[in-house]
C-alpha cells in the first residue's frame, strides 16, 4: 500500500506466535481459554491471508507444558518452527532471532502464553535490537488479570504498542474493498466476535427479501 497513515504496513511485519502450548493453556486465567484459543487462529489465518511470515516457538515441548496448539500450523503452514533449548525468552535462542532477521522484516507483532513472559520478554528485547513490537494481549493469556495490567505498562514503557486482536486483524486488514474481504469478515466472525456472525446472517437475510420477497407472505392474511 502507498501509505499506512501511522497504521502497520502488512508487508513490513513478521509475526511471533510463540509458546501456544495446551499444557500452559491450563493456566491461564484472565481470558476464556476458548476464546484465547480463537484469537490465536485469527492471527495466524490473518498472516497466511497477507503472506506474512510467521515464526513459531515453544517452551519444553515435551515436557508439562505440552505440545503447541495444533490450528497454528494447520491455519499458517508457512510458519516457521523454532525449538528452543531451555531459553524462558525466546529471544536469547539464536536460531529464532535468526529466522526472524531473514525475512528482513523490521515490525514484529507477538502473542505468547504466558502474556508477563512469553510475549513480554521477546518484545522487550525486540525494541532493544531496533524492531518495532506489537503486543496482541489478548491473544496471549495470562495466570491473572492483575499479571497482565502490569504486563501491558511494562511493555508500553518499553516501547511496545499493546492491541488486541480484532484491532490487529482489522488494522493489518485496512479496507473491506479488496479480494479478501469476505476471509477477513470470516475470521472476524468465526473467531473473534461471533454475534458478528449474527449480524451477517440478518443483513444477507434482508438481501434476500429484497431479492426473493419475504418468506412469510403475511400480506396474504390481512
Amino acid at each position: 500500500m502507498a501509505s499506512t497513515n501511522g497504521m502497520i504496513d502488512p508487508d513490513d511485519v513478521v509475526m511471533l506466535l510463540i509458546d501456544h502450548q495446551s499444557g500452559l493453556f491450563n493456566t491461564v486465567q484472565d481470558v476464556p481459554v476458548p476464546d484465547l484459543r480463537n484469537y490465536a487462529i485469527a492471527l495466524a489465518k490473518t498472516a497466511s491471508l497477507l503472506k506474512i511470515p510467521v515464526v513459531t516457538t515453544a517452551s519444553v515441548p515435551d515436557g508439562p507444558n505440552g505440545p503447541l496448539i495444533p490450528e497454528i500450523h494447520q491455519y499458517a503452514p508457512h510458519a516457521q518452527f523454532i525449538p528452543r533449548t531451555g531459553q524462558i525468552n525466546a529471544w536469547d535462542n539464536p536460531p529464532f532471532v535468526e529466522a526472524i532477521e531473514k525475512t528482513g522484516r523490521k515490525t514484529v507483532v507477538i502473542a505468547g502464553t504466558l502474556t508477563s513472559v512469553c510475549m513480554a520478554f521477546p518484545a522487550i528485547s525486540a525494541i532493544d535490537a531496533g524492531y518495532k513490537a506489537y503486543c496482541v494481549v489478548d491473544a496471549s493469556g495470562n495466570w491473572s488479570k492483575m499479571a497482565t495490567d502490569i504486563t501491558i505498562a511494562r511493555v508500553a514503557q518499553a516501547g511496545a504498542i499493546p492491541m488486541d486482536t480484532f484491532a490487529m486483524v482489522a488494522e493489518l486488514m485496512r479496507t473491506w474493498n479488496r479480494a479478501e474481504g469476505s476471509q477477513f469478515g470470516a475470521i472476524i466472525a468465526e473467531h473473534i466476535v461471533p454475534t458478528y456472525k449474527c449480524l451477517m446472517e440478518s443483513y444477507d437475510k434482508a438481501q434476500a427479501v429484497v431479492k426473493d420477497g419475504p418468506e412469510t407472505m403475511m400480506d396474504k392474511f390481512q
